[in-house]
């Protein structure tokens, strides 16, 4: 039986997806088993980071586990996560860290994952550590500024990164879960080429055959941004634009060859991923 937490997320449910195309056992966990759309055959529970009990039955029986843990300093979730694992008796968790994770350079972003990633590795299990680039998918949030005849906003200038198909990111935890042979490495997950935003709209554009504009946010406009359209406080957002200073300066522009190594193929490219997802940019 193969847990996966953060089972309806951006890439936990894509982990779901693959695991029970390939007849796997899967249980999905998610805080509203109600709205829960899965696969035919994967078993669905309830659980709570912020509610530790709540995670012993879906812990049992567990082989291995996928950790997704909270966005955000909440490092406790993580080992909350991992002491349940233990507890349990799982025997090999993969946990979803973030790139950069540790890099002072990148803010306050870099410390979100250190301490869940310190449990995992202390877990006693076996161990592999995720840490992708930026998805592919966070294009998606362009979508009402298209439809409103809007440019997108750009909020890290011509800084390019390692943009990632999530489909891939779910495809090594995929394999990390299920081989040994990836048991205690650390993985830094990208797409085969390091992509600025205006890059990223120009590719959608000749996929969509229709401009996609840009429009350069100032740092005091970035700020009002994220406090207004993100919802966050103040320390929230100057935590983001700390991290947003870092791609502007280049320093997400990092590409590896882990996906291959693991994949045994290339990375699929923010082309290919804009092609699959062309429907969501034109419907409505």
């Amino acid at each position: 039986m193969i847990l996966v937490t953060g089972a309806t997320g951006t890439i936990g449910s894509e982990v779901v997806r693959q695991l029970a195309a390939r007849g796997e056992k899967v249980r999905a966990l998610t805080r509203d088993p109600a709205k829960a759309a899965v696969p035919a055959g994967v078993e669905v529970v309830r659980g709570d980071y912020a509610e530790p009990d709540s995670l012993d039955a879906p812990m049992d029986g567990v082989t291995a586990a996928f950790l997704v843990g909270v966005p955000g300093p909440a490092p406790n979730r993580d080992r909350v996560l991992v002491a349940a694992a233990r507890a349990a008796g799982v025997r090999r968790l993969v946990k979803l860290s973030a790139i950069g994770t540790g890099d002072p350079e990148t803010g306050p972003f870099g410390l979100w994952h250190v301490e869940g990633e310190r449990a995992v590795r202390e877990s006693g299990a076996d161990w592999t550590v995720l840490r992708p680039s930026t998805f592919a998918s966070n294009t998606l949030t362009w979508v009402q500024a298209l439809r409103a005849g809007e440019p997108v906003p750009n909020m890290t200038g011509d800084g390019a990164s390692g943009v990632i198909d999530p489909r891939d990111v779910a495809a090594v935890a995929v394999r990390a879960l299920l081989d040994s042979r990836y048991a205690g490495r650390t993985y830094t997950l990208t797409g085969p080429e390091a992509i600025s935003v205006p890059e990223q709209a120009a590719v959608l554009a000749s996929v969509l055959g229709r401009p996609v504009p840009t429009r350069d946010l100032s740092t005091d406009e970035t700020r009002d941004f994220l406090r207004t359209a993100w919802g966050l406080d103040a320390a929230g957002a100057e935590g983001v634009l700390a991290g947003l200073a870092h791609v502007r300066r280049g320093g997400n522009a990092t590409v590896t060859e882990d996906v291959p190594e693991v994949l045994g193929r290339t990375a699929r490219t923010y082309r290919a991923w804009a092609a699959d997802h062309r429907g969501a940019f034109e419907a409505g």
